[in-house]
Formats: C-alpha cells, sequence, structure tokens
C-alpha cells in the first residue's frame, strides 16, 4: 500500500508543488491551480504570529489596528566597506536601506488586515549552493492604510535581522508590537540579506550605523507635517531587537564597543575600519544614541574575544536575551557570557531547552519544505516556530512594557518566575511558583534567569 503514496509524493515533488496549497506555497500550473497561494487571503487564514491554542496570555494581539508601508531611506556619503583598496582606502556611497514600519491605523470602509510581505530564499548573488528563490506569504496589517491619529508619541522598537537574513523575516513580533501602540521598523541591511548578501565586512560596519540612522529617520518623520508618521513616534522611548548578527548591531548601538583583539584582527574588516566602532574611541562615543532605552538579543552575536570583559559593562540598558540551549550558530557560551558580564544592565535569559539558533524566526515557507538548507534556515527541530513565536511575543510584551515604559505594577509578575518552568506546579495558579501567563501544562521546556544591575555604576 506504501508504494503509490511514495510514487505521488515523487510526482508533486519534481512538478515543484506541494500537496496543500497555503500562501506561499509553489504551485501545479493547471486548470485546478491557476491562483497563486495569496491572492484570496481571508481573516480567517493562519498568519504568522497567530496564537495557537496553547499560547501564552500576553502573546494576543493589542486591540489596535495596524498599517505597514515599505520606505526607502538613504543614508549619504557612507564608508563603501566593500569597495576597499590600498589605493582607495576611504571609498565613500550613499548608502539605501529599505524599511518596512508597521504602525496603529484606522481601516476604510472595505479595507481589511491583509497584505503580502515578499522575501528570497537563499543567501546573496549569483550562489550555486543558495540560489535567490522568491516567495511570499501574508500578514494581519493593512497596506498603506491611514494612521490612527489617536495614537500619538509611541514608542519606538527597531528589528535588526540576521547574517542573511531579512526585514520580514521576524513579522510576527512587528505586527504584534504595533497592534499593542508601537511603531515598529525593521531594516533590510544592504549587504546582509538573503537577497543580496555579500562578506561579512559590511555588516560589521554599517549595523549600528543602520540602527541609529533609522532611529533618527523616523523621529526626524514624526516631526514632518506631510508624513504618514507625524506626531506618532517618541524615539526617546526606543528598543532595538536584534536577531544572531543583528544583535551585533544592537549591542554596537547600545555602547558595547569592539575590543581591541577583534579591531587588529586583520581577517575580517580591512584598513582598521573597525577601529571607529571600538571601545573608548571618541568616533564610537560621539555616534551613541542615548534614545535606545532597552534591547532584545536573540542568539546573540558574542565570538570569544569580540567583546570585551570592560566594554560589555557600558551596557547599561535593561536587556533580554533569547537563545537555545543548543544553539551552535553563534552559541549558547556567548549568550552566557553576555549575561555574566552585563554586570551594569538589568538583564534577563530566556532559554529554551533543546533549542538550536533559530528562535526568533517566521515558520518555514511551504517553498523552503523542498530545499533543506532553507528549511534549516527557519525551522526549529525540537520545537514548533508558532510555538516560539507566541512564547516570545508574550515575554517581550512584559519586557517592554516593564522597562521601556515603566509597566511594572501591571506586568511585573510576567517575569519574577522561579528559573526552571519544569520544576514549578502545572496546574495550581494559585500557587507563587506557577508561571504567570501560561495555561495549565504548558510551561515545559523554557529557563528565566534575572539578574539586577550592580548599583555602583
Amino acid at each position: 500500500m506504501r508504494k503509490p503514496a511514495v510514487l505521488l509524493i515523487t510526482v508533486l515533488l519534481s512538478l515543484n508543488s506541494h500537496a496543500v496549497h497555503e500562501c506561499g506555497s509553489p504551485h501545479i500550473t493547471d486548470s485546478d491551480h491557476t491562483e497563486h497561494g495569496c491572492d484570496s487571503l481571508k481573516e480567517t487564514d493562519f498568519f504568522y504570529g497567530d496564537p495557537r491554542g496553547d499560547a501564552p496570555a500576553l502573546a494576543a494581539r493589542g486591540e489596535l489596528k495596524v498599517g505597514v508601508r515599505t520606505l526607502q531611506l538613504v543614508n549619504l556619503n557612507q564608508l563603501d566597506i566593500l569597495s576597499y583598496s590600498e589605493e582607495q582606502p576611504n571609498p565613500r556611497y550613499d548608502r539605501q536601506l529599505t524599511v518596512e514600519v508597521w504602525y496603529p491605523a484606522i481601516l476604510r470602509a472595505g479595507e481589511t488586515q491583509i497584505t503580502t510581505y515578499s522575501d528570497v530564499l537563499g543567501h546573496g548573488v549569483g550562489n550555486p549552493d543558495r540560489p535567490n528563490l522568491p516567495f511570499h506569504f501574508g500578514g494581519r496589517a493593512a497596506r498603506n492604510a491611514v494612521p490612527d491619529a489617536n495614537s500619538q508619541s509611541l514608542p519606538l522598537v527597531i528589528i535588526s535581522h540576521g547574517y542573511s537574513g531579512s526585514r520580514v523575516m521576524m513579522t510576527w513580533l512587528a505586527e504584534n508590537l504595533a497592534s499593542k501602540g508601537y511603531v515598529v521598523a525593521a531594516i533590510d541591511h544592504t549587504e546582509s540579506t538573503h537577497a543580496d548578501a555579500a562578506s561579512v565586512s559590511s555588516t560589521l560596519v554599517h549595523r549600528p550605523r543602520d540602527i541609529n540612522f533609522v532611529i533618527s529617520s523616523l523621529a526626524n518623520m514624526s516631526e514632518e507635517s506631510d508624513s504618514f508618521l507625524q506626531g506618532m513616534v517618541n524615539a526617546e522611548l526606543t528598543a532595538v531587537v536584534g536577531y544572531s548578527m543583528g544583535t551585533y548591531g544592537t549591542l554596537s548601538a547600545a555602547g558595547v564597543g569592539a575590543s581591541q583583539a577583534a579591531v587588529d584582527y586583520s581577517g575580517v574588516v580591512p584598513g582598521r575600519h573597525l577601529a571607529s566602532l571600538q571601545e573608548g574611541d571618541p568616533r564610537f562615543e560621539a555616534m551613541l544614541d542615548t534614545r535606545i532605552k532597552a534591547i532584545v538579543a536573540f542568539a546573540p552575536y558574542a565570538p570569544a574575544g569580540y567583546w570585551s570583559e570592560e566594554g560589555i559593562k557600558n551596557l547599561i540598558v535593561p536587556s533580554l536575551f533569547i537563545v537555545g540551549s543548543q544553539d551552535q550558530t553563534t552559541g549558547f557560551a556567548a549568550a552566557q557570557w553576555l549575561f555574566d558580564h552585563a554586570i551594569n544592565a538589568e538583564r534577563y535569559l530566556l532559554v529554551y531547552q533543546g533549542a538550536i539558533h533559530e528562535v526568533a524566526t517566521n515558520p518555514a515557507p511551504p517553498l523552503a519544505a523542498l530545499y533543506p538548507r532553507e528549511y534549516a534556515h527557519y525551522q526549529e527541530p525540537a520545537w514548533d516556530n508558532r510555538r516560539l513565536n507566541n512564547i516570545n511575543q508574550h515575554f517581550i510584551t512584559a519586557f517592554l512594557e516593564m522597562h521601556l515604559l515603566g509597566n511594572s505594577n501591571k506586568y511585573g509578575d510576567y517575569l519574577k518566575l522561579p528559573i526552571i518552568s519544569n520544576d514549578t506546579p502545572r496546574t495550581d495558579t494559585k500557587d507563587p511558583n506557577y508561571w504567570k501567563g501560561f495555561a495549565n501544562w504548558t510551561a515545559i521546556g523554557m529557563e528565566l534567569h534575572q539578574r539586577k544591575a550592580q548599583t555602583d555604576k
């Protein structure tokens, strides 16, 4: 009985198709499958970030409707490190950045919170092992919707993707936070995306500068009478969320300078151009943006020796580190080192037992199922990404409400938890050790460590 099924699967795969035609799936082109998978999205469909039945309390979307727009920003006269040579040691270019912005919105008659996002699988241009393969997926946001005029002076959240990655790799978080009263901006870091990934030297030089530039750009737009963001952004309350290499830019933008050893290593960034991001360098000190008041670091980048023990002490804003206990890409030990040595920051370490590196991504797009390397770029093998997304929504909501907005009375108990979830009561919600916000039987496989900032900084 099994041979026909194997034959059918083989035929379907050979036609670049799936048996289930959800948004983003490749389709058989015939009379029965004429529509693209994203052409007929309904509000009853599943979208990345939607709550599972076991989602913790704060994973639910807020009461606000969400709009989304795509911005094209240009940061003038930046170092073009990819064109560096001994003959041209300081090449410059105007750095173009694509930024997706989510915000509270008012929906017109007949308008729905449905949009389609586009991305590609792969890692850079002309990569024979990981070619660019376009795909689409749906989102719960109204494209170019009218901003909610009642939503004024909102906190700002910047999202910085991994290497390689994209601005739409964490829509599960961006849409959720916008529905709760945040303006959220996710950056396509040029020369570091799925579509255009180049040497990592560009990432190291530009990440913190991209973050700071986008904060300032959105703050300026909020001051402009003809901007859709007029009056909406309070950049004095900014949080930065980074994933993988995105945490490099996040930590750097938050004040953690590169070590002397990192600057001296010439194998990645030529011409000692990393020195301008070094701890104690006046150029680095001058670029720091004090409007950053909190950070979230998924699978953080902290290779041995890149950050110094003295440098990490410059992290003074509340910090939430989120990592898989089996992460072998950036490494669990890297997150542990940051958590242990960031002694001047109030900090949390959320650990997913058995998880690896992909603790921050949307679920794998259906197209990725045909390409094992691309599937692994998204999907956790021991966890359901939908479950991870919901738990992350819950803890990030509590963290930002408490440490960015000061709502500790309402949200503080969601973070005051016994360390090991498996050792806590499973059903007795009145027990002081119960993991607040989690449904019965669902606080499984997690650890939440926390430490106060030292008081003599």
